[in-house]
């Protein structure tokens, strides 16, 4: 069993780090090819497996140097049934990478984790269409059955719980909850939104929110946005309410740029690290339960760091502790 999935630690309110852009720094900076955007496929290798403990390995040593606990996302968000048989992964293959993507993060946990770096290790599940877009629309049922058997698969490691990332409308991620209840499994819930502050489909965030609760009980830990840039959020919260208590989460990209933009470009746009910090540590101020806090496509260690800096008032480094 995992060490903390019945108490998922950064449900006490004290500050957590993620990771980045995994698959844009594998593409852009370290020159991998990702077919469909799946990072699970360079579990295949040494050499793939190598590049992922590396990147691993420098958040667990800059959230050691910052004192902060640290979630780490395995690189699993591809690895659900539709994009792994598009990839030749039949199922159980498929669970084995999903296996093998926690026990990498376990052995990373082995190394770093300290009573003031808890490290946890969350089974990291992608939408089964395009992240950017709600595109064709599963009913609840549906994204149960389909989202269960790699929400079961991670029952069985070392996870301590699974997050769904770049999730475009309610349906799918009611469906993961679901699943997750039926598996015991912790479950965090992170919403994408477009630049009007909306889900892709349309809803509101808070309606989103209130919705997936709702129907099921209020299951999830915590719900978290990803994949747009903090900009796009502030139209969000201009509705009140205690559903932005249940926001703890945020992993946002550097880029002030449209999912469309974004899905066109030929090159990286990674912003301003130090102006990300900056723009996290405004909108901590309005949501202070914001305490999980990394990035998405095109940030890498020096936005973490800089958000690190911003929300600690420490000097982020990466690096092993002295």
């Amino acid at each position: 069993m995992s060490p903390y999935r019945k108490r998922l630690p950064q449900l006490a309110g004290r500050l957590f780090l993620a990771d980045a852009g995994l698959e844009t720094v594998l593409l852009f900076q370290q020159g991998f090819t990702l077919p469909s955007f799946a990072s699970f496929v360079l579990l295949q290798d040494e050499h793939g497996r190598e590049a992922l403990r590396n990147y691993f390995e420098g958040y667990a040593r800059l959230a050691q140097s910052q004192g902060t606990g640290l979630v780490l996302d395995t690189p699993t968000w591809r690895a659900n049934p539709d994009w792994g048989q598009a990839l030749g992964y039949d199922a159980l293959r498929l669970a084995d990478a999903n296996r093998d993507a926690v026990a990498l993060l376990a052995d990373v946990r082995a190394a770093y984790d300290t009573p003031a770096t808890p490290i946890v290790i969350s089974g990291n599940l992608g939408p089964r269409g395009d992240g950017y877009r709600a595109g064709h629309r599963m009913c609840v049922a549906a994204a149960h059955d389909y989202h269960l058997a790699q929400i079961a698969t991670f029952s069985g490691t070392e996870a301590d719980m699974v997050s769904a990332f770049t999730m475009t409308y309610p349906d799918e991620a009611i469906g993961i909850v679901d699943a997750a209840a039926a598996c015991e499994m912790p479950v965090a819930i992170s919403f994408t939104l477009e630049t009007d502050g909306r889900l892709p489909s349309g809803d509101a965030l808070s309606e989103a929110i209130l919705r997936t609760d709702a129907e099921t009980g209020s299951y999830a830990a915590y719900y978290m946005v990803n994949c747009m840039h903090p900009s796009h959020f502030e139209p969000a919260l201009a509705e009140k309410g205690p559903w932005r208590e249940r926001l703890h989460g945020l992993r946002a990209n550097a880029s002030h740029r449209s999912h469309a933009e974004l899905d066109e470009s030929t090159e990286l746009d990674d912003g301003n690290p130090e102006t990300l910090g900056e723009e996290y540590l405004a909108l901590h101020k309005t949501l202070p339960h914001m305490n999980v806090v990394g990035g998405c496509c095109g940030t890498d260690e020096r936005h973490i760091a800089s958000i690190a800096r911003h929300l600690t008032g420490r000097a982020a480094r990466a690096g092993p502790s002295p």
